[in-house]
């Protein structure tokens, strides 16, 4: 309520985010960003590996989101909508406005409103793991 996501959809996206999480270490997806964890070099700001990650989970939660809807043909108009609105609100330069305060990429951990959007899109779109290769896209 915090952060007005509404709706059913809306919540499963960002479950849907947290298990991605969990196929990440499961598939080896997240290698670099582990690897850069356990050999403490930074992994924070704009482009680093800790915005990957997140990135990709959203990724996840769209291919996830594609291959339910595939199954179930359960969405109703409006849902992917509020997920992307989900995705936005917890983007670091949304919830740094937010606060009012300037937005500073080097002190991102999520990525933009708009990457985030992008992300779960594309997992939407394409409903394959192999296209959510943040750690190889460009910035």
């Amino acid at each position: 309520q915090q952060f007005s996501v509404v709706g059913d959809f809306a919540r499963a996206y960002i479950i849907a985010h947290e298990i991605g999480h969990h196929v990440q270490l499961e598939l080896g997806l997240s290698e670099p960003f582990e690897t850069a964890l356990l050999e403490q070099q930074p992994v924070t700001g704009d482009g680093g590996l800790e915005v990957r990650a997140e990135l990709q989970a959203d990724c996840l939660a769209g291919v996830w989101a594609h291959h339910a809807q595939q199954r179930l043909n359960w969405l109703e108009p409006g849902d992917i909508e509020a997920a992307l609105n989900a995705a936005a609100v917890f983007g670091d330069d949304y919830l740094q406005r937010l606060r009012n305060a300037s937005v500073r990429p080097e002190t991102f951990s999520h990525g933009t409103s708009r990457q985030r959007v992008n992300w779960f899109e594309t997992g939407f779109a394409t409903g394959r793991t192999e296209d959510c290769d943040t750690f190889a896209a460009a910035n």
